[in-house]
């Protein structure tokens, strides 16, 4: 890997991200999103990554569905990127807020229409009578939004994860793998400056 990682965590995860998509035969930004409920119960599921910055790593998801429930009320998460054919991962913590409407708009009228009208039909994460019942709600709004753009529902939106932690890693041989955490503190109010990362190596 490296004796000196870099000082920016995300400039490493953008080069590791790269990598993948030229090695990964699907879906390359997937991740785990691991939430918790009301009753402790940490509950994961793979999403797709749609955007990251400094400022976070955003994804997108019906608010009602079981995930956006439990981000909403528990704004805590951890996220997890594996790239089997490199052997890598990246943990990531970090609180989570909701994006702008904006961004959400701005990103929901990229998505293809039938993207866009199955987020209206789908009533994600609640009991669903028969697969023929999602197909006949799917034709109605298809037929209602035939010769107009699909505009995107309210409950339809994305989350940004704020990272305070962020891991990287990498298989060695005979199980000794390369570890590096980077951490960082919550930001202060009133100063605008990102709190800087700290990185040490661990143990694998």
């Amino acid at each position: 890997m490296f004796d000196s990682p870099p000082a920016d965590p995300l400039a490493l995860f953008a080069e590791w991200l790269e990598e993948a998509r030229a090695a990964e035969p699907n879906d390359p930004n997937a991740m785990v999103v691991a939430s918790v409920g009301d009753d402790g119960m940490p509950s994961a599921r793979m999403v797709l990554l749609k955007d990251y910055d400094p400022a976070g790593f955003v994804f997108y998801t019906n608010y009602e569905s079981r995930k956006g429930r439990q981000i909403l009320a528990h704004p805590k998460v951890a996220l997890l990127f594996h790239w089997k054919s490199l052997r890598r991962q990246v943990r990531v913590e970090g609180a989570v807020s909701p994006v702008s409407d904006a961004e959400a708009d701005a990103y929901f009228a990229s998505r293809p229409k039938q993207s866009q009208i199955g987020a209206w039909a789908s009533e994600q994460s609640r009991p669903l009578e028969s697969r023929f019942a999602l197909e006949k709600r799917v034709a109605k709004l298809a037929a209602r939004y035939a010769a107009s753009s699909v505009p995107r529902p309210p409950h339809w939106s994305g989350f940004r994860v704020t990272p305070r932690l962020i891991e990287f890693w990498k298989d060695g041989a005979f199980r000794l793998h390369d570890r590096f955490v980077y951490r960082r503190d919550e930001p202060v109010a009133g100063d605008d400056a990102a709190p800087a990362w700290r990185v040490e190596r661990l143990y694998p």
